[in-house]
């Protein structure tokens, strides 16, 4: 079920946001007018994410393609007990990588 979930962040800040929240047994999570207080802090809901980024950046910045720019996008999906989920999108998952590189400037 899809629904509004309240994260709170480390400085007591509310965000809002729509979210799938999950339906399991023994769930402690009440929805008050449609709204869910989630079990983790917003930047602690996004922290597997942030670990995921940084390996991602990690395994192509070594190695022997040294780009000179790396973008990675990944399809996000907040949960009130889980946290990030790395969405899946038409595929098995939702993951974009962009490798860059400058062309070379001429020696004068």
């Amino acid at each position: 079920m899809d629904g509004l979930v309240e994260f709170r962040t480390d400085d007591g800040a509310v965000v809002a946001v729509e979210a799938v929240t999950e339906a399991r047994p023994g769930s402690r999570l009440v929805a008050r007018d449609g709204t869910v207080q989630a079990a983790r802090t917003f930047e602690g809901a996004l922290e597997g994410v942030r670990a995921a980024a940084e390996s991602a950046l990690r395994v192509f910045r070594d190695g022997t393609l040294r780009p000179d720019g790396v973008e990675i996008e990944f399809g996000v999906k907040l949960s009130a007990e889980t946290g990030a989920i790395i969405a899946k999108g038409t595929a098995e998952g939702h993951l974009v990588v962009r490798l860059t590189w400058s062309p070379a400037s001429p020696t004068v």
